[in-house]
């Protein structure tokens, strides 16, 4: 599944691509909005929230077009005529403009009354990418429940919005503790939540994610998909953690994180 900092790139290429443009077609390719028609609006911008985007749209109403990336969604912006980059068939949401062809494929999608965005988007704890961004809120929020597993606590949109397995996994490593250690015993949580918000800041710039510093390929994460800590050579552990039906792969060394 995406990490915020890509949610947050995609959303500063959507708004650099459509915002202020008329829409000169609209093509909803999902069961539900097959007969929305949305051209002659104008698209005000998008904007990321956590994982989600929101394009807004005024024409004799104004809406948000609400999209989640889910696991292998992406949107992809084609000057007009051009080939797209991925399969038709995968396209749930077309944009036409007179400068480009937005297309957003695989991905959820939802069309709400801008009044109600916070339907889609008011469960989400605060925005490690985002303007009202509140460290101290999100740690409160984590320790709520503070025998919940680290890594698994991480995930939750709820308690901070932006962090998906690769970071969870990765700022266990960079905090020393496995991801299964109850949240309400992590060692100084405020800096592991400060460590997120700078690393999803740093990648948010970059075309290559990375928490190692290293941006060669193979050498990005400390132990997220790799056979053996890059740090000391340990070999990583990886097992399923998390509520039933919605475990994740959790990555870890056991001599840099031994409790």
């Amino acid at each position: 599944m995406p990490e915020g900092d890509t949610v947050h790139r995609t959303a500063r290429m959507l708004d650099r691509a459509l915002s202020g443009d008329l829409l000169t077609r609209t093509d909803f390719r999902v069961p539900q909005l097959a007969t929305v028609d949305l051209s002659g609006a104008r698209v005000e911008d998008t904007v990321a929230r956590g994982k989600h985007l929101l394009t807004r749209i005024a024409g004799d109403e104004r809406w948000t077009l609400h999209t989640h990336l889910k696991m292998e969604g992406a949107w992809r912006v084609h000057r007009p005529g051009e080939r797209w980059q991925r399969p038709s068939d995968q396209a749930r949401v077309v944009l036409e403009t007179p400068r480009c062809t937005a297309v957003g494929f695989s991905l959820g999608v939802e069309l709400l009354p801008t009044a109600r965005e916070d339907d889609a988007v008011g469960h989400l704890g605060p925005d490690l990418l985002g303007p009202g961004w509140d460290a101290d809120e999100a740690v409160r929020r984590l320790l709520a429940e503070p025998g919940r597993p680290v890594h698994e606590a991480l995930l939750d949109q709820r308690l901070l919005a932006g962090i998906g397995n690769l970071y969870a996994a990765e700022l266990c490593f960079l905090a020393g503790v496995r991801p299964d250690r109850p949240v309400g015993e992590v060692p100084d949580l405020a800096r592991l939540v400060r460590r997120a918000h700078q690393v999803l800041t740093t990648n948010v710039g970059r075309s290559t994610q990375s928490t190692t510093g290293d941006l060669r390929r193979g050498r990005t994460t400390w132990v997220y998909r790799q056979r053996a800590c890059r740090r000391c050579g340990t070999a990583v552990e990886v097992e399923m953690q998390g509520p039933d039906g919605r475990e994740r792969a959790a990555y870890w060394c056991p001599s840099c994180q031994p409790a």
